[in-house]
């Protein structure tokens, strides 16, 4: 029985296909979105709204909202409708569900509550489309360089006959025989161009290419992934030089799902909150202990620059004992 079709991978188990642009820059993308899966928890949903569809939800498309439907809570995407406010941010939301039978126009904060995903209502599939595209692309071209390393030099015959003893000889020696060449004639018709001279330098430069775009999409991310192009190896200190890129977004997306929540709280009776999850949490725990670290030591310098003030000052004799000594 083969071992395969047993687990039911059977049908899974292909020849991956680098030229298939559109499939692999989705497996890349799909891949991506399991991890930031990841990347919030939330305490107090009810049964109704699974963690899961809020993340996708607002992730992919820039926001969603949560709606009350037959006495139970939903969240759901859909599109921006009617006149905007003063500050042409919408104010009312449409929803389709076929499942739920439902179809209307919600009122923002007044009958549903907007998730936003970030401050500009964007989501991730922009970024994730662009990083995904370009890794697909290197893939592409390190699998081209890859094959083409496969062949040392490019040869020419100029006859039949020395076609055919040189595909002998290379035969012989793919089978791991000795290439025997009977006669003269074979090297004074049979030539040789290198072809693959300089490919190992150009797939270490693919190689981290692809590191440094992979890393950089981690960094959007929140998630610490170093792209450092040194060789040799690297200090601490260079290593956290991107602490400080990390945050920005991330922390806008916890903010925004905070403010969501607080506002379902208030407009449905519930006790939901939000924080960050699994390596993001790390991460910022990580940070804050690095912070802490950094202000104890600027409070020891600050603390010993005082003590020696205060040393200073008190070895200076005062103007009486001066005056005593001096008399």
């Amino acid at each position: 029985m083969n071992g395969f079709n047993f687990y039911g991978l059977g049908d899974f188990v292909k020849h991956y296909d680098f030229k298939d642009k559109r499939k692999n820059t989705q497996s890349y993308i799909v891949y991506m979105l399991n991890r930031v899966m990841q990347m919030f928890e939330y305490d107090g949903l009810p049964d109704t709204i699974p963690k899961r569809m809020i993340e996708l939800y607002t992730m992919v498309n820039g926001h969603s909202v949560v709606v009350k439907h037959n006495d139970n809570l939903y969240v759901c995407f859909g599109g921006f409708a009617g006149e905007p406010d003063e500050y042409y941010m919408p104010k009312q939301y449409i929803i389709a569900n076929p499942y739920l039978k439902l179809f209307k126009t919600f009122t923002i904060d007044e009958d549903c509550v907007l998730i936003k995903n970030d401050s500009m209502l964007y989501g991730l599939m922009p970024m994730f489309n662009r990083y995904a595209s370009a890794l697909v692309e290197n893939d592409i071209t390190m699998n081209m360089v890859d094959i083409n390393s496969r062949v040392a030099a490019l040869i020419d015959a100029r006859d039949d006959a020395t076609k055919v003893s040189a595909e002998k000889f290379i035969k012989d020696i793919e089978d791991g025989k000795n290439g025997i060449i009977a006669s003269s004639a074979f090297f004074d018709g049979l030539h040789s161009q290198p072809y693959s001279e300089h490919t190992y330098q150009l797939l270490t430069e693919l190689i981290e290419y692809h590191q440094y775009m992979k890393a950089s999409w981690f960094n959007e991310l929140g998630l610490n992934a170093n792209y450092n192009m040194k060789r040799e190896a690297i200090t601490a200190d260079e290593s956290q030089l991107n602490d400080d890129m990390l945050l920005p977004l991330i922390d806008d997306m916890l903010e925004c799902r905070k403010i969501a929540v607080d506002k379902i709280n208030t407009m449905f009776g519930t006790n939901i909150s939000v924080s960050f999850g699994s390596t993001w949490e790390d991460n910022m725990e990580e940070l804050e202990a690095s912070q802490s670290l950094l202000e104890a030591q600027i409070d020891n310098l600050e603390g010993g620059d005082n003590d020696d003030t205060d040393s200073s000052e008190a070895d200076v004799p005062s103007n009486d004992d001066g005056e005593r000594d001096n008399e």
